[in-house]
């Protein structure tokens, strides 16, 4: 009964009960899939297959706010829109059993992590995060493609355009620096592996600010939808001119967000690297990596800052360069002099033993 009410409470409506025939194809394909996707996970189809198996599955009416499908951790299940072709697994299908195997428990059965979501801590800073990483992997799964996409004038490369696109966006810059194994690791198996390495290339400034930003982001993005339903049943022109308005300025908060959100991946990341820099293969690797870094941005019609930061940092690296050089150069002159002191002395040492020795031997022969 408490279940029904809650159900009731976020607009779901039970259509159908999955058969075991159909979970068990859903479990067998979600299974393989991540298998094949993520081999250094170490997963064992076999056990991903038992605990996916084991959760309750419907098909259902859902809000129009929520996604094709959702994940229930109050009584493991997943229900799924009347829309969704369980024969041809999509990300959604994906990323609901991704959560369900996120799932960390205590003693007593209750839900502790999800992820990067810790449910014993007040605030709720990892569930964006958590969100964009669970869509990545579902997307990694498969196989999808980047695509170029614009949301709020902004035009980003994604290779999840329908889901959590911005914030999908802003993770894989994240990987580009770390690598996709800690962050995946970390989705699956709710620990800190992704959190430290993000720590150690940048700071814990950063990668608490990057986790607000990013709920915030998605907070922006939840009332921009509410606003926008709202508006399609106004029919009054004063309350439309209000809420044209307060979109107009949601839009404009999501996109200066998302691309200080950027920004400050670039230069927390790329400072620091700089910082460490002590040799000419380091300038180069430097170099490289921070022009790669264009790749994977997003960009509005009037954003400046990457090529501002690239070219400013192009200058310092010659400056860096000279100093590298110079510093090698001196240190090469003092062993060339060096050398030639140490030749020298033994040169001299070598004369003076030569003389010392015929002196011996001028000794030896006289007292003969």
């Amino acid at each position: 009964m408490h279940v029904n009410k809650q159900l009731q409470k976020e607009g779901i409506q039970i259509i159908e009960t999955l058969d075991t025939l159909t979970i068990n194809s859903v479990a067998k394909t979600v299974a393989k899939k991540l298998v094949v996707a993520f081999p250094t996970l170490n997963l064992s189809e076999t056990d991903l297959f038992i605990r996916l198996s084991r959760l309750h599955m419907y098909v259902a009416k859902l809000p129009a706010d929520l996604s094709s499908a959702k994940y229930d951790s109050k009584n493991c299940s997943i229900y799924f829109g009347e829309n969704v072709d369980l024969s041809h697994i999509d990300t959604c299908v994906i990323h609901e059993c991704l959560h369900a195997l996120q799932e960390v428990r205590n003693e007593n059965n209750e839900l502790i992590n999800l992820g990067f979501y810790d449910f014993t801590k007040s605030n709720t800073n990892g569930m964006a995060l958590n969100e964009a990483s669970v869509q990545l992997m579902s997307s990694y799964a498969l196989k999808k493609k980047i695509d170029i996409v614009k949301y709020f004038d902004i035009t980003i490369p994604t290779i999840s355009p329908a889901y959590y696109p911005l914030e999908c966006t802003l993770v894989n810059e994240l990987t580009y620096i770390t690598g996709n194994y800690s962050l995946f690791y970390s989705t699956l198996y709710s620990n800190n592996m992704f959190k430290e390495k993000i720590i150690q290339l940048t700071d814990t400034s950063f990668y608490n600010t990057f986790l607000k930003n990013l709920n915030k982001l998605m907070h922006y993005e939840d009332l921009l939808n509410i606003e926008t339903s709202y508006m399609a049943n106004i029919e009054s022109k004063k309350n439309f001119s209000k809420i044209d308005f307060k979109i107009s300025q949601l839009r404009n908060k999501i996109q200066n967000l998302f691309l200080d959100t950027q920004n400050l991946i670039l230069k927390s990341y790329f400072d620091k690297k700089f910082n460490s820099i002590s040799t000419l293969i380091q300038i180069e690797d430097y170099r490289k990596k921070l022009y790669n870094f264009k790749d994977l941005i997003g960009y509005t019609d009037n954003y400046s800052f990457y090529n501002d930061y690239y070219v400013s940092k192009m200058s310092d690296l010659e400056i860096k360069r000279n100093e590298i050089e110079n510093h090698n150069l001196n240190i090469n002159s003092e062993l060339l002099l060096t050398n030639t002191k140490i030749s020298l002395f033994s040169r001299l040492w070598h004369s003076i033993a030569k003389l010392w020795t015929n002196s011996k031997n001028t000794l030896q022969k006289t007292s003969y």
